[in-house]
């Protein structure tokens, strides 16, 4: 199946998120294999969000995160619950964003050209199933306009898969 994606990402943070929701249902429509869907939800959102390097997926896999599909440089394989913005996100169940990563207590820099994030859990059912992670490499990049639309797209995501 051909699927073209044609976004506009200079419009309006809202606007922009919820395209990405709706185009990220369809991506996932009729598809039952989990690591095909990240795959394209991770690259989907890489080449529609501008500046960031890095758009993935961490996935709950024996009490630790492990990283799944993503665009943008070598990750770290394995993050604990509570450890970084990953972890502990992950452990709140809540989002995270971060406008300076080097302040936050025990980042893990995977990518030593990251300087914001934006992590925020998948939860199916009230079932941790992992975490969408985005950085940046400008500070202060992600805000909550941001925060708000990625919830929506992870939110789509889930509800599809």
């Amino acid at each position: 199946m051909e699927f073209e994606v044609n976004i506009d990402a200079t419009q309006p943070k809202p606007a922009l998120y919820a395209e990405l929701a709706q185009v990220v249902r369809a991506l996932v429509h009729d598809e039952p294999d989990l690591i095909a869907n990240l795959a394209n939800a991770s690259a989907l959102l890489f080449q529609s969000l501008h500046d960031v390097n890095w758009v993935g997926f961490y996935l709950l896999k024996g009490g630790e995160l492990v990283v799944g599909p993503f665009q943008g440089q070598i990750a770290c394989v394995r993050i604990a619950l509570g450890k970084g913005v990953c972890g502990t996100a992950a452990q709140r169940r809540e989002p995270i964003v971060v406008p300076n990563v080097h302040e936050f207590p025990g980042h893990i820099a995977c990518d030593g050209d990251s300087n914001s994030e934006i992590v925020v859990p998948m939860v199916r059912g009230g079932k941790l199933l992992g975490v969408l992670d985005i950085d940046s490499p400008s500070f202060g990049r992600f805000d909550a306009e941001d925060r708000a639309g990625l919830e929506g797209f992870v939110t789509a995501l889930v509800e599809a898969l």
